[in-house]
């Protein structure tokens, strides 16, 4: 298997995930094989399975990046901030940046509607909320600095942050004005935070 972290691998990777994502979108995500983003890539089956465990992960070769982020902001925080406002900050930071893991980013309709027109996808995206859950939960459990709830933080961590996700998600399918979806986005994220900050002890 190659190495994921080797540069060929990963940049095989990428061509692989881009190449499948254009043909997701272009004929929706039941309806193209493995067999067919191979061919398309110009690699084996047997190469495609090897960066990639199942086919949603082709779509949302993105996940990963998630699991990243919430690390980062939580070994890197400095002494005085929190693990719960370290990642408030994280999360906060990509919708400023209309970063592509906030789903602002511009054009990203048809990658939400393909999401949202397959069941497979959706239940990848629900089965990646319980793996976040219980990373962030380890996370946290392992963490000298953080003082709460690790299993109960984590999970209200995640079902705000979708709560307030699939509000956005709506209103970028129903059509809405982008700077109004983001700047509503980011503003139901701080009060989501602070929700959270103040019902958790010590603010986690």
């Amino acid at each position: 298997m190659p190495n994921r972290g080797d540069r060929g691998g990963a940049q095989t990777r990428a061509r692989i995930a881009a190449i499948a994502t254009e043909l997701f979108l272009e004929r929706g995500f039941e309806d193209v094989t493995i067999a067919e983003v191979a061919a398309a890539a110009g690699v084996s089956k047997v190469t495609v399975f090897a960066h990639f465990d199942r086919k949603e992960d082709l779509l949302l070769d993105r996940l990963p990046d998630v699991r990243d982020v919430v690390r980062t902001a939580i070994h890197e925080r400095a002494d005085d901030v929190g693990a719960v406002e370290a990642i408030r900050r994280a999360v906060l930071a990509l919708a400023a940046q209309r970063h592509p893991l906030s789903g602002l980013s511009e054009g990203a309709e048809p990658f939400l509607r393909t999401l949202i027109a397959s069941p497979a996808l959706t239940s990848r995206l629900r089965g990646f909320e319980y793996e976040i859950e219980k990373e962030l939960a380890a996370d946290l459990d392992a963490d000298s600095r953080f003082r709460g709830d690790s299993a109960l933080t984590a999970a209200l961590l995640v079902a705000a942050y979708r709560t307030v996700a699939v509000e956005m998600v709506r209103r970028r399918l129903a059509g809405d004005d982008l700077a109004e979806i983001a700047a509503a986005h980011q503003a139901r994220l701080e009060r989501a935070f602070e929700v959270l900050a103040t019902g958790l002890p010590n603010g986690g």
